[in-house]
């Protein structure tokens, strides 16, 4: 058995460990996300969802938006030193990300997938930012996981080199998440 012969090698083995188990964890809630939407089948409700889980896309936006100022707000506050207002932005913004998540699985417990009956040259613009939204929700899982767990044991090396990663992407599936709510209204029946 092979020890770590200094501190900074011991924090290189606790830092590989907790992100081998984050990995861990967002593939098993990404699993999971994709199984609730994409393959349990039909919705509670086959006919039409209860009127007030209708509502809830908007509330989806709604949610997208403040993570995406939250976020945008986090980043400001770094850059200008102010490192409690910047752990406050963050931490409001993984609230609100998750409140998202718990929103959207409600909706989707209730209702199925909304098709998008745009035609034209819109459709391949939806799909575009559908998929990439798509794509990088599952990146920004563990990326975001990754940057709270470095600052919350105070790893700022490490947590500066994640959130790099982490902030265009957070930024990303949040707006996106915004446009695919707005071209679903703009473009749909």
């Amino acid at each position: 058995m092979n020890l770590p012969t200094s501190t900074s090698s011991i924090k290189e083995n606790d830092n590989r460990r907790a992100v081998n188990v984050i990995l861990g964890i967002s593939a098993v809630v990404v699993a999971f996300l994709f199984w609730f939407i994409y393959g349990r089948g039909t919705s509670v409700y086959d006919e039409a969802a209860p009127a007030w889980a209708v509502n809830l896309p908007a509330i989806n936006a709604s949610l997208n938006a403040l993570s995406a100022t939250f976020v945008v707000a986090g980043l400001i506050f770094i850059k200008r030193g102010l490192k409690k207002q910047h752990a406050v932005m963050m931490i409001t913004a993984t609230v609100s990300s998750s409140a998202f998540l718990v929103t959207y699985l409600i909706y989707h417990y209730f209702a199925h997938s909304t098709p998008f009956t745009g035609e034209g040259w819109i459709r391949p613009v939806y799909f575009f930012i559908l998929i990439s939204h798509i794509l990088l929700s599952v990146m920004v899982v563990p990326l975001i996981g990754m940057s709270l767990f470095f600052a919350t044991v105070r790893r700022f090396l490490s947590h500066k080199k994640v959130a790099k990663w982490t902030y265009p992407v957070w930024l990303y599936v949040s707006v996106t998440g915004i446009l695919v709510y707005a071209l679903l209204n703009a473009y749909n029946d």
